[in-house]
């Protein structure tokens, strides 16, 4: 079987990991048209509760229905089993959360389910990879952690381990996590103490966000910070609404479209700043308010640098 150049030479490639619905679409497109084959039979995507992970699946392969997400939609029995029982499979792709789908059914009968179809050539795309791999015996052709960046590899008889990947993006989660807190809360301010009524357009940054404008605003950029300060210091709660909206303390409603990716208290987000300047792009003419969270770092011009 013939596979592309790049395939055989990808070790790992890494993304930011968006934070909306339709941004993790368009990545998940992306990342089927640049790193998948059509003769990939097993793939597997590793990464905490809420990080994306099913939303990356559904813009990587649209139509595919996910047998337990986001949405509340478990379907009984799961198909990959139904099709067993049956004694032959009648679709080309199937889905499973081992997380769930450990609650009801034995891990070795999910294994031999896995093996029959990936044997009889089906695809099956298989979330939580980690937690099956132990007793799968066989790695995923194609790995998808996502944390606070998404990382896609190939692994080989070498590696990389499920594990591996698993070590890295439950790590960095939390961060991800705390950025899109802090971006919320920093857009709120803006939108309800000075006035801005159209929200911002979002890039990202390594361990904190950007709100991108197309003019250089007139504000104060240490007293938004002190602002977004006193919704930590006084430790709000944040939560989950609706598919488009979370909860900042007792009762305000506020639009968000990643609204499962946030810290459950604005007490949670750890060294929270504004960078104190606007960073100019001059080749797109955009002007970046950056906030970051985590540890401290002090140039500015080098935020994303790559650790080796």
């Amino acid at each position: 079987m013939a596979v592309s150049v790049a395939h055989e030479a990808l070790m790992y490639a890494v993304y930011f990991a968006p934070r909306g619905k339709k941004r993790l679409y368009g990545l998940g497109h992306q990342l089927a048209q640049r790193h998948l084959s059509p003769f990939d039979k097993l793939i597997g995507f590793i990464g905490d509760a809420g990080a994306g992970k099913s939303l990356l699946i559904k813009g990587m392969f649209p139509g595919l229905e996910l047998t337990n997400d986001d949405e509340g939609i478990n379907m009984r029995p799961l198909p990959l089993l139904k099709n067993i029982d049956r004694g032959f499979f009648s679709s080309h792709t199937y889905h499973m959360d081992v997380r769930f789908e450990s609650a009801f059914t034995q891990m070795h009968v999910l294994v031999d389910a896995v093996k029959k179809a990936v044997n009889q050539d089906k695809r099956v795309i298989v979330e939580h990879f980690d937690l099956i791999y132990p007793y799968l015996g066989l790695n995923a052709e194609v790995l998808v952690g996502i944390g606070e960046e998404v990382i896609v590899t190939r692994p080989n008889i070498f590696g990389p381990q499920p594990q591996d990947i698993a070590d890295i993006v439950f790590k960095s989660i939390r961060y991800r996590k705390m950025a899109h807190t802090a971006e919320d809360l920093t857009s709120k301010v803006l939108e309800q103490e000075y006035g801005l009524t159209h929200p911002p357009d979002h890039g990202d940054v390594k361990h904190g966000f950007v709100l991108e404008f197309s003019e250089k605003p007139d504000m104060d950029i240490y007293e938004v910070e002190k602002k977004v300060l006193d919704y930590i210091e006084n430790e709000i709660d944040i939560c989950y609404l609706d598919d488009n909206h979370i909860r900042i303390g007792d009762e305000e409603r506020y639009h968000c479209t990643g609204p499962r990716i946030h810290v459950r208290n604005a007490g949670e987000i750890e060294n929270f700043r504004l960078l104190k300047e606007y960073k100019f792009d001059p080749i797109s003419k955009i002007y970046n308010l950056v906030g970051l969270v985590g540890e401290q770092r002090t140039d500015s011009n080098d935020l994303n640098k790559l650790s080796i």
